[in-house]
Parts: C-alpha cells; sequence; structure tokens
C-alpha cells in the first residue's frame, strides 16, 4: 500500500500526491468542503479535528436517513482530493489523512472557485441538462405531513383545492407513501385511487404536475416478489438466500441494480404507469448504502455505495424527479433534496439547511431543495402539540431563495393571517428573483458553477461564514434562523451593496440588520462608479 505525505508548499505539478494513503500539510488558514452533506454544518473542516468514513453509514444517516455524499474535498486553497471510491479521512493537528484507493490530490488553483470548477471538469463534468423547469418555477406540494401513508384520490385532490383556494400558486405536487398496493408494485391501489388517470387529468387542468413517491424495495410477501425472485432480479445475501432488510417501513426485499434486467423491469413498470395515468414522474426516495452490505450477492461486484449510485442512475430517464439519498452523481439533472428534517431551532434543525445547501453545491448538487417547508421528520412533526409560525416563516424564507422550494404542512391549517403573509411575502420575493434562479439554474447545467455558493466562493476571506451564501456572484442572502431575532449580523464583502431595505453598504464590513418577520436580509452588488 503506497503512502505519501507532503508539505503544504505550492508544487510545480498540479498532481500534488496519489495513493491509497496520503498525508496533507494543512497550509495556513486553509479549510475544505465535500464528503458527506449531512456533516455541512461541520464544513468547512480544517480548524477543529473531524473524521468521517464515506464508505460507512453517518451518525446523521443512521437516525434520519442518508443524504447526497461524493469522494471529493476541495479547499479554499485550490487543492482537491478525489478518488472514484469511498474514502476515509480526518483533520487533526494541520494534517488531512486520507484512506482508500487510488486516491489524488491535485492543486487546481489557488482558491476555493478554481478548485471546485476544475474538479468538476474533470471528475464530474456538467450533463447539459437540468431537471423539470416545473421543479423549479413554482412551489412543491408532497403529501406526506397532511395524509402520511393514508392518501386516497379524494384526499389529493382535497389537498390541490386548497392549496388554490388559499391564494398558494399551483406547482408540483407530490402523492408520498403507501399509493400503491405493496412496496415495488408500482401501480395505483384501486380500492383508494379508483380513477387515477381521471385525477391526474383535473390536476393538471388546475395548473399542477403530479409525481409519485416509489422506493428500491419489495414487499417479501407480494406476487411482485415472487415473480423478481423467480427471475434471479433481487439481491441476494452471502448465504444465497434472497435478502431481505429492516428499512424504515418495515422489511423488504431490495432489485439487484448492478443486473440491467431488474432496472428494465422498473423502468418498465414506471414507464408504464406514466403512459397510462399521465403521472409527470418519480419520487425516488431510499437507495441507501446502508441497506446494503459489502459481501451481497448481486450480478455485478458492487460496494453498498455503488446501489446507491445506480438507484440515483435509473432516474436519469425522468426529468421529473427527487432523491435524498446519492452516492458521486455530481452535475447529473437530478433534483436533490436535503434529508428529512426536525421543527427545531439550531443546529439539529434549522440552522443546518444553509450549511447543508452549500455542502451539496460544493460536491456538484446544483439542484437542490432543503426538505420540507416547517420540518419533514415525520415522528417528530407528529409529536408537536403546536406549530412554531416563526419557524415556519424563517424556514420558508431560506427555501424561496433556494434553487427548489417544498411544502407539505399547508400553510393556511397551521398559519395564522401575520404568518400566512409573510410566507406570501416570501415567495413574492421568490417571484422577483425566479428570472436570476433560472438563468442560474441553466448555468450550472452548462459550467458546472453552482447556483448557491458558500460566501468564500467569491469572497475567500469569508470562509468561516457558512449562514449566508451567495446567489449567482452578485446577489448575497443572510437569512433570519434565530427564534425572536430582531436583527441579524451580516458579513459584507468588499465592494458596495444595495440591500433589500434600500440602503447601501460597503465592504468588507460586519453590520447588523433589522430583521423583521417579512424581512429576508438580502444584497445585490452594485457596480464600480
Amino acid at each position: 500500500m503506497l503512502s505519501q505525505s507532503v508539505s503544504g508548499a505550492p508544487h510545480q505539478s498540479p498532481v500534488e500526491a496519489s495513493g491509497n494513503e496520503v498525508e496533507l500539510t494543512l497550509e495556513a488558514g486553509e479549510r475544505w468542503w465535500g464528503g458527506a452533506v449531512g456533516d455541512g454544518i461541520r464544513m468547512p473542516y480544517g480548524n477543529a479535528p473531524f473524521a468521517r468514513n464515506l464508505g460507512g453509514p453517518t451518525d446523521a444517516q443512521e437516525e434520519a436517513g442518508a443524504n447526497q455524499s461524493s469522494p471529493l474535498l476541495v479547499s479554499t486553497r485550490g487543492r482537491v482530493v478525489w478518488s472514484e471510491r469511498p474514502f476515509s479521512f480526518s483533520f487533526r493537528d494541520g494534517t488531512l489523512r486520507v484512506s482508500g484507493q487510488d486516491v489524488v490530490v491535485r492543486r487546481d488553483g489557488g482558491n476555493l472557485r478554481e478548485a471546485y470548477l476544475s474538479a468538476s471538469r474533470r471528475y464530474f463534468p456538467p450533463s447539459g441538462r437540468t431537471p423539470a423547469r416545473e421543479l423549479f418555477t413554482g412551489p412543491q406540494y408532497n403529501t406526506w405531513i397532511e395524509m402520511p401513508y393514508t392518501p386516497t384520490q379524494e384526499s389529493v385532490l382535497r389537498f390541490a383545492a386548497n392549496i388554490l383556494r388559499t391564494g398558494m400558486p399551483p406547482g408540483v405536487l407530490m402523492i408520498d407513501d403507501a399509493w400503491s398496493p405493496d412496496y415495488g408494485t408500482w401501480r395505483f391501489d384501486p380500492s383508494r385511487f379508483p380513477d387515477p388517470a381521471a385525477m391526474v387529468r383535473q390536476l393538471h387542468d388546475q395548473g399542477f404536475s403530479v409525481m409519485l413517491w416509489v422506493v428500491p424495495f419489495i414487499s417479501p410477501d407480494s406476487a411482485t416478489f415472487r415473480e423478481m425472485e423467480a427471475k434471479g432480479l433481487l439481491i441476494r445475501d452471502r448465504t444465497g438466500d434472497t435478502a431481505v432488510r429492516r428499512w424504515w417501513n418495515g422489511f423488504s426485499a431490495l432489485p439487484d441494480l448492478t443486473n440491467p434486467a431488474a432496472v428494465d423491469w422498473i423502468t418498465g413498470q414506471l414507464d408504464a404507469l406514466r403512459d397510462e395515468t399521465g403521472v409527470d414522474g418519480f419520487k425516488f426516495d431510499g437507495g441507501d448504502a446502508v441497506n446494503h452490505r459489502a459481501d451481497d450477492l448481486t450480478a455485478e461486484p458492487a460496494e453498498p455505495a455503488d446501489h446507491c449510485e445506480a438507484w440515483a442512475a435509473l432516474g436519469l430517464r425522468y426529468p421529473f424527479n427527487e432523491y435524498r439519498a446519492c452516492w458521486r452523481m455530481g452535475g447529473q439533472p437530478l433534483a436533490q433534496r436535503l434529508r428529512d428534517k426536525p421543527p427545531l431551532w439550531g443546529e439539529a434543525g434549522i440552522a443546518s439547511l444553509v450549511p447543508e445547501l452549500l455542502a451539496q453545491s460544493m460536491i456538484g448538487h446544483s439542484f437542490s431543495c432543503p426538505d420540507m417547508i416547517g420540518g419533514g421528520e415525520i415522528n417528530s412533526m407528529n409529536a408537536q402539540d403546536t406549530v412554531d409560525q416563526e419557524f415556519f416563516v424563517r424556514y420558508a424564507q431560506i427555501a424561496a431563495l433556494s434553487p427548489m422550494m417544498q411544502f407539505s404542512v399547508a400553510p393556511s391549517r397551521v398559519l395564522d393571517e401575520v404568518h400566512l403573509a409573510a410566507v406570501r411575502a416570501a415567495l413574492d420575493v421568490r417571484a422577483s428573483l425566479l428570472p436570476l434562479i433560472l438563468r442560474l439554474v441553466d448555468e450550472a447545467a452548462v459550467t458546472g458553477e453552482p447556483v448557491l455558493r458558500p460566501m468564500a466562493y467569491h469572497s475567500p476571506e469569508l470562509d468561516r461564514v457558512t449562514d449566508q451564501f451567495y446567489l449567482g456572484p452578485d446577489l448575497f442572502v443572510a437569512p433570519v434562523t434565530e427564534k425572536s431575532a430582531v436583527e441579524r449580523t451580516v458579513a459584507v464583502p468588499g465592494g458596495r451593496w444595495h440591500s433589500d431595505d434600500g440602503t447601501v453598504v460597503t465592504g468588507p464590513s460586519v453590520i447588523k440588520v433589522r430583521s423583521s418577520l417579512t424581512r429576508i436580509p438580502r444584497f445585490t452588488r452594485l457596480a464600480d462608479a
């Protein structure tokens, strides 16, 4: 096994080190992004001890489901760490240690932006395509919180009618878990959806697109299981028996996505469902690496992360898509949602949104969504006696200036008029900036440049500011994430900036701004005189 150590001094060659064990001495002030999105609150790395094994589940993954991960680290001094396979890494005592297979360290510039764009071009080039436009242009509405495990044709139509009745715009409507008779049997349950094609036509007429929740699990006592097992389309465990694994809804078998016949079987079901009912696409949930074993028996050799990547690749044929768990796949036209969030202030909840959205950006996932507004983690949502209306508004404000925004809790059911008006104001801000968001989405598909960017991406001196973000190079946003806040501190980059309150501020500086319930502090760069 090759081991190599390098100092912090730049090399003439852009390749600084390679091998299975690599040590890097951190340069002065050097900070790093990448790895697992669930670690976003810890990014940028380098200022405190930290360790992660990208080949194993994180604590957050074990508790609340995986999110996106990639074998990539990029630094504020222009360095890139990459491998084609999962690796482990640690920061301690001024040293970055990486252990994996064929790890490569390159110097591709002198700052975070140059490092990221070089990595994007080399390792996950943009595809030239985006997910469906409708995922960005209107809000997304998911049935999950309003009708968990209980959607029916009647309740879905009522859900949509209430959205319109309360003055919310139509958008993409996602019918979540339990619309089908079994997992893996991807057709509507006729006892609850007697005429799904008519339902979809009505929703289309009202201005909604329609997506359906699916997972890579097969109910073990179903006709689908018997058929797929007989055809050799299911994963087997190391003993040769069909693997049945526990997941959040119980126990299920798993399709072998290394087998092209299994992929064809699944896409054949989904294509037929789309053709017969008119649904527009699918929310691809699950796919977590933790549900797989390194010694599983599959058609082609695969590690757990490979199964996660194969599930993501399956969605490329559907422009209307959404993923929560993903390995690699940066630069691809996939909508990537943050994992289910609890309705909490602080780092366990709302304060993690911006850091994790930025972490998505720094591993190549530009088409991001900060989970369901107000929280999407069902157990903690059900445990609430009442909804914290201020929290809901502040969450909506972050979502409004993200590439995508998604509701599940119906705002009109849980908000009074004051707070509902504040959510509508956030929607108005999004509408005013939608041309910019769409332009950045299109550019991301061609250049790889992310839509949301860490402050250090354009302002290297702000490498520790992770509760603000750039939306393109000329607008930065400083959302409010503290309960009962009447003001917040804003780090202003160099130059002159026009604030949303009409004032002009000059940076670099640190200022205090008022943060009324309806305000999303944001600043637009002014051209030099």
